[in-house]
């Protein structure tokens, strides 16, 4: 049995464009595309056009472009409200074909090809990281008003030991969008149990989400990153189909890099947690500007993380 390590754990964890302006590629042809698709059926606001006339392409690519342009402009406003030093990058469109994805070279057990693929950054040629926050322990009303605020997509990673003290924050936080993963159910080093106690851990923590937000996860993340073949075994057992590490890590005063060349690339997956001023120097909206700060000054937008798989 091969014990892979991407993360030790350290210490007691608990559990370029100017502000207004459309983003780069906002109007890309995949964008048009769409838009003259839908634009020649219905208006901006999906009505008829008048006298039940369908709509010509030019006029649906101009008021598709005057709702990129609202948007980015209502973001630029949110940005400014939540002292962004520049206004985050418009997403493009999720793709028609979701990229194929593999597990990481070295990041193999035995038999990996029947067992869900681990991974670190999602296969794409876009020009987009995603955020996915971990257990759950700071519960911010802030960052929630934030992320709602700029339309920022993410994903969270939840241990319930940590959810349980308020399942209703998380509620609300679905309720905005957000999809609610499996981060087992103690936050154990699950190379440390056997089969069967990995199995508890991650299957009791897709029963909790089941029922207490309606969905079972298809997304698994294990505690410090730590996995071995049983790890993996277990969680296709509880429906997972695929296990998101990372490969950068966002903390409210500054950046931390997995990769040699401390650089984003299109796919990058990036991990932070529910923390506050008791763990970091710093808040969850702290976090986001710093996060935000790096991203958006490379070039990259944040984009759905389930839109791509």
């Amino acid at each position: 049995m091969r014990l892979v390590r991407q993360k030790e754990q350290s210490g007691r964890r608990r559990g370029k464009p100017g502000k207004g302006k459309l983003a780069a590629g906002a109007l890309s042809a995949a964008v048009v595309a769409t838009a003259i698709a839908s634009g020649c059926a219905s208006d901006a606001d999906g009505r008829a056009g008048a006298h039940g006339q369908q709509r010509q392409p030019a006029e649906a690519m101009r008021d598709y472009a005057d709702v990129l342009r609202a948007k980015q402009a209502a973001r630029a406003a949110a940005a400014k409200r939540w002292g962004l030093a520049q206004t985050p990058l418009a997403a493009p469109p999720a793709p028609a074909v979701k990229p194929r994805l593999t597990t990481r070279k070295g990041f193999e057990v035995a038999g990996q090809a029947e067992l869900p693929p681990v991974f670190t950054t999602v296969p794409t040629k876009d020009k987009v990281v995603f955020l996915t926050v971990d257990d759950g322990a700071e519960k911010d009303p802030a960052f929630l008003r934030m992320m709602t605020d700029l339309k920022l997509p993410y994903t969270a990673f939840l241990s319930d030991y940590l959810v349980k003290e308020d399942y209703g924050y998380f509620k609300r936080m679905q309720k905005r969008g957000v999809v609610l993963n499996n981060h087992t159910l103690n936050h154990r080093y699950l190379p440390g149990l056997s089969y069967e106690g990995q199995r508890r851990e991650i299957c009791g923590m897709q029963d909790t989400i089941q029922k207490r937000y309606g969905k079972r996860p298809e997304l698994f993340r294990p505690p410090y990153g730590n996995y071995n073949r049983d790890t993996l075994r277990a969680a296709k057992t509880c429906g997972v189909k695929a296990v998101p590490l990372w490969a950068s890590e966002g903390f409210a005063d500054h950046m931390e890099w997995r990769e040699w060349d401390k650089d984003l690339h299109p796919g990058d997956i990036v991990l932070t947690h529910f923390r506050g001023r008791e763990d970091w120097k710093g808040t969850m909206p702290d976090m986001v500007r710093t996060v935000l700060k790096t991203v958006t000054a490379k070039g990259y937008a944040v984009a759905r993380l389930e839109d791509y798989l």
